[in-house]
């Protein structure tokens, strides 16, 4: 068993213009992603091809209507808005109302972390950049999932899986897990209900929006289990797990466990070792009961009309874990996951805030309990929401988490400069290297990308020339890092590949 899988990560991040309460964040979001794109050369030709997608396929057999669908489940229409190919292989563009930047293929968590927390900078980069627009005020991202007016947005997880597991054992052994997990990798939140009608704190930014078991929309009826089966890889061999219950953390570790854990589990599903996960009477009301208490204590219903907790059910996954690497061995990285999940849950189960140095909710609650005690504060003061938002603000001199960091209060993972060097440069070991390189060494002459295709617009041909990408575990260094070093021009490089 491994950590190890193809993987990613896509957040959308919050956004507001200083001193323009009613300012369309379309707009914004577009100065963000577009002065990014120019100061670093970007905007010249490619664009994001949208060819090869299909939102609507639905992994339980069916595709959904065009015309039924939302809106917003069409992501393969080009509307128009900002939508550009870093040289890290990662996409940053605009999501309807905010910008979003997606990541590069990865095959660990630890690298999940790393092109995750360059996006971070991508995307202060583009603000930056934006409020220096003539008649521009200072734009402020936040990465989080709550605007406190009753409206959420995303920050999903995308895994590889063998399309050989039934969708119904993915639902079946998933739906527990996904439950109970956001007790270490919750963002924290003032406010209980979509609306924050309730005044007490929780978990998760996302589990109040959750509404359904299993769905295939993501902005309205979100469901536990997106059916999203939109693979970018071969179909008959693979499915894209599309995982929309996730918050968006800043802490590393956080983020190492919420990738870690999902890709243990999902090894041991496609082995054939996972004993059946304890099903729950109510799902929904189980993972909203969960983020609503910071204890970590509260019993949910299973469907045989026993109690658990969301620890218990989480320990269930660790020790079959713990169980199989006995059995056919691990590696480094998922021995690393193993212990820090050990780790977590025991100090959970102790005092939650012994985790105040990896976990985003711990961290925040015990800032916002500092605000409550010295000033005599109730859930419901304005004050404490504050704190909440300007956690999660991405200005290093303003963010709360970044104040954590700099006193040494949260724990790092990944090296500043590694973390640099990701915001430009792609991975290695993934065919995000072919599509990074591409735009590093090539730009002009790539009309188009996407995550399984790179599109040529060379002199001497008539046509566009479409390069297929559709393994992502070719076009890495090793695969073709040579054809870029050899090759003087594009159509040296596409002459190469394809031999014509």
């Amino acid at each position: 068993m491994t950590v190890h899988r193809v993987q990613g990560s896509e957040v959308e991040y919050g956004i507001s213009v200083q001193g323009q309460p009613h300012a369309n964040p379309m707009v914004a979001s577009t100065h963000v992603v577009n002065s990014y794109a120019s100061a670093h050369g970007l905007t010249r030709r490619a664009r994001w091809d949208f060819e090869e997608e299909s939102p609507l396929r639905d992994a339980r057999g069916f595709d959904l209507s065009r015309e039924v669908a939302d809106p917003s489940q069409l992501t393969d229409e080009d509307l128009g808005l900002a939508n550009i190919i870093l040289t890290n292989g990662a996409r940053l563009y605009v999501d309807h109302a905010h910008p979003e930047y997606s990541s590069p293929e990865v095959t660990t968590p630890r690298d999940v972390v790393r092109w995750e927390k360059a996006g971070e900078h991508v995307m202060l980069r583009g603000a930056e950049l934006a409020a220096q627009i003539p008649g521009n005020q200072p734009i402020v991202l936040y990465k989080n999932n709550i605007d406190n007016k009753g409206a959420s947005y995303g920050s999903h997880e995308n895994y590889l899986v063998r399309r050989d597991v039934p969708f119904e054992s993915i639902v079946a052994q998933l739906t527990p897990f996904f439950v109970s997990r956001q007790i270490f990798c919750g963002a924290g939140r003032v406010g209980q209900q979509q609306d924050g009608s309730v005044h007490a704190f929780q978990v998760s930014q996302r589990a109040d929006y959750m509404e359904v078991g299993v769905g295939l929309e993501t902005t309205l009826k979100r469901p536990i289990i997106n059916t999203r089966d939109e693979p970018h890889a071969d179909p008959r061999q693979w499915r894209r797990l599309h995982v929309i219950i996730g918050d968006a953390n800043l802490s590393e570790v956080a983020i190492l466990l919420k990738h870690g854990t999902t890709s243990i589990v999902l090894a041991m599903l496609e082995d054939g070792f996972l004993p059946p996960a304890p099903p729950l009477a109510r799902p929904v009301e189980a993972l909203h009961d969960v983020s609503h208490d910071p204890t970590c204590t509260v019993l949910v219903e299973l469907e045989d009309g026993t109690t658990t907790t969301a620890i218990a059910l989480q320990r269930h996954y660790l020790d079959a874990a713990r169980r199989y690497v006995v059995e056919h061995g691990s590696d480094p990285e998922t021995d690393e996951v193993l212990e820090r999940w050990q780790s977590v849950l025991d100090r959970l189960e102790r005092d939650p805030m012994e985790c105040a140095r990896e976990l985003d909710w711990v961290a925040k609650l015990s800032l916002l309990e500092s605000y409550r005690s010295r000033d005599g504060l109730d859930w419901d003061h304005a004050k404490l929401h504050l704190v909440d938002l300007q956690y999660h603000d991405v200005r290093p001199e303003k963010g709360l988490f970044h104040s954590l960091l700099r006193r040494g209060r949260i724990e790092r993972l990944v090296p500043d400069d590694a973390v640099l060097a990701a915001v430009h440069e792609p991975p290695r070991d993934t065919r995000a290297y072919f599509r990074g390189m591409c735009l590093t060494r090539f730009s002009t002459d790539i009309a188009a990308a996407s995550w399984d295709s790179v599109i040529f617009d060379l002199p001497g041909y008539e046509s566009l020339q479409r390069v297929p990408t559709m393994d992502p575990l070719r076009g890495t260094a090793e695969h073709v890092g040579h054809l870029f070093e050899d090759s003087a021009t594009a159509t040296d490089l596409f002459r190469t590949i394809t031999q014509r």
